[in-house]
């Protein structure tokens, strides 16, 4: 018999702009705990935004989020002896996981210039539909696409 789930943290809004979704964020961002750490890399990423674009860090940031999230991602599913890469649609709050991972990787891969200004021009360059973040969730797209005939193991069989 399964234990029961544990219940779901409640997660308090950050304190500048008072917006869960950027608290998530920051906690996504936080390496072995360092929480002040991610506060800073974040905040000064809005700051180099809102200097670059002359636009509001925090409506970039919420831009680039919407632009990355991906509506299909590919599923493993084994189904006699074969296995299959089955595409479901991702969930909301999902949706906003992998695109906050996949903004947050691409700037740790950029390399070079300090944490913020990187994850600041990835934030940008997400804002206008280009960047590594995009090219990940044009990839997962296309993994999706391509295996849209087995979209009905997806259905039937849980």
């Amino acid at each position: 018999m399964r234990r029961r789930r544990p219940e779901r943290r409640e997660i308090l809004p950050d304190p500048v702009y008072n917006d869960i979704e950027v608290a998530k964020f920051i906690n996504y961002i936080m390496e072995r705990g360092k929480k002040g750490v991610a506060e800073k890399i974040f905040y000064n990423a809005m700051d180099v935004i809102k200097t670059k674009t002359k636009s509001a860090g925090l409506k970039i940031f919420q831009e680039a989020i919407k632009n990355v999230s991906p509506l299909l991602e590919v599923k493993s599913k084994r189904i006699g002896g074969a296995t299959y890469q089955v595409p479901i649609e991702v969930p909301k709050n999902r949706q906003f996981y992998l695109s906050s991972h996949w903004i947050i990787n691409a700037a740790v891969s950029r390399g070079g210039k300090p944490m913020a200004d990187r994850l600041a021009n990835e934030l940008i360059a997400a804002a206008n539909n280009e960047g590594g973040a995009i090219k990940k969730k044009d990839d997962t797209h296309r993994m999706a696409e391509a295996n849209k005939a087995f979209a009905h193991f997806g259905k039937a069989r849980r």
